[in-house]
């Protein structure tokens, strides 16, 4: 056990990975709360067509999927804030990326190791650098989200109330997607742009289940995700197996033991969540 702590790229992936869960979890909790579930995971594809256009042009590949991901929530908030629009916003956005993302796959024959990692993760391939370069987009995603946090959850479970105080819904959901993209470009780094959805969101739809509270949801989020993250790090030092099939089914398991009947300490209805005055 002790022995994968001699290897520098065992260290850089338990920091990666529990940087990354941690930010994960405290995004997809407001993701999941927000039932925009499906953006995080539209996000994470056009990602990838960002990421593939970068590498074609001989740029980091990080960059482009945080580029394409900021400018993907940029147009999916400003296109429609109301859950009608926003899905059609949604699906248009990632039509469009995917349409790119095949037209780039086309010309990504000659970087077909890194197109694997970017579909499926690579977490063991994570360098110093690229953990530094992680660690400030989690920086900046979590710093934004503490920034809009408070008017969003009142914007979320209330936006006609918040509209006429003076909270505009649609800036702030706007400007929450725009920190999705930067968790989910991180996140990909990790599991990989076909699996954020297990890493985002899991964590975060388990705590949900079992907490009635945000403050006590959100730190079993993160204890979630980081747990799961390590997991599948470690359940891979020991047989071999790929860390994102690890982390995913970690997911999964802790989702489905979440849907057992802990009453006592569940949710009845959204605006129990709202913090007490």
């Amino acid at each position: 056990m002790l022995a994968m702590f001699g290897y520098g790229f065992m260290v850089n992936a338990l920091l990666a990975g529990g940087v990354v869960a941690a930010t994960s979890a405290l995004v997809g909790f407001m993701l999941v709360l927000r039932g925009q579930s499906f953006a995080g995971h539209a996000l994470s594809h056009v990602g990838f067509t960002g990421a593939t256009g970068a590498v074609l042009l001989g740029l980091p590949p990080l960059g482009g999927l945080v580029g394409a991901s900021l400018l993907a929530g940029l147009l999916m908030g400003l296109l429609g804030e109301r859950t009608a629009r926003r899905d059609v916003a949604i699906g248009l956005v990632l039509a469009t990326a995917l349409g790119l993302g095949l037209l780039f796959l086309h010309f990504f024959t000659a970087y077909a190791s890194q197109a694997t990692a970017l579909l499926f993760g690579n977490i063991f391939g994570i360098d110093r650098q690229t953990f530094w370069m992680l660690l400030l987009v989690c920086l900046c995603s979590a710093g934004g989200l503490a920034l809009i946090g408070r008017p969003l959850l009142f914007a979320s479970l209330h936006p006609e109330l918040a509209e006429a105080r003076g909270v505009s819904p649609r800036l702030f959901g706007t400007l929450f997607l725009l920190v999705v993209g930067l968790a989910t470009a991180g996140c990909a780094q990790v599991v990989g742009v076909l699996l954020v959805f297990s890493l985002m969101v899991g964590p975060a739809a388990a705590a949900l289940r079992v907490c009635a509270t945000p403050r006590r949801a959100l730190c079993v989020a993160v204890l979630f995700g980081v747990a799961q993250a390590w997991g599948g790090i470690v359940l891979a030092w020991f047989t071999d197996w790929p860390a994102s099939f690890w982390i995913t089914s970690l997911s999964a398991a802790t989702f489905l033991l979440s849907c057992l009947p802990w009453r006592r300490w569940r949710a009845s209805r959204p605006a129990d969540l709202l913090p007490a005055r």
